[in-house]
């Protein structure tokens, strides 16, 4: 049985992603968009981390977006409709990171976009999400 305790508990990993989601809307309001492109890219990440270990993946260290969604396709081939959208907010990952990307021309505009093109994944992620805690 998973515990709360392990970084393999799926809740752990979904309640990390509802905070980095409302952080990105939040951030949208004082116009840091590099950061908010980074907590939206955190969000995905940790949104189908949740979904994909209540189904019995195994942990890996791993940031890009399209290999989570292709994992996540195993599973449900119909998230294959958000390999495009993942694979550009990965990118927002790099951009608060890393001196060169610092000077991006990340817009408020792209934000909102790459919000929209993932809402019904997150909303889909949610309602597909297993909180497996039947056991304890």
């Amino acid at each position: 049985m998973i515990t709360p305790k392990d970084s393999s508990y799926p809740d752990d990993w979904r309640q990390i992603a509802e905070k980095d989601w409302h952080r990105v809307h939040y951030l949208l309001d004082f116009s840091d968009y590099d950061l908010a492109g980074f907590c939206l890219q955190q969000a995905v990440e940790k949104y189908l981390k949740a979904y994909l270990l209540s189904q019995g993946w195994a942990l890996r260290r791993i940031h890009h977006l399209g290999a989570l969604i292709e994992d996540a396709m195993v599973y449900a081939p119909e998230l294959a409709a958000y390999q495009s959208a993942c694979l550009k907010i990965t990118a927002y990952y790099f951009v608060d990171r890393y001196p060169m990307m610092t000077h991006s021309g990340i817009t408020e505009e792209d934000i909102r976009t790459s919000i929209e093109d993932v809402e019904d994944l997150v909303r889909w992620l949610r309602a597909h999400f297993t909180d497996d805690k039947s056991d304890e």
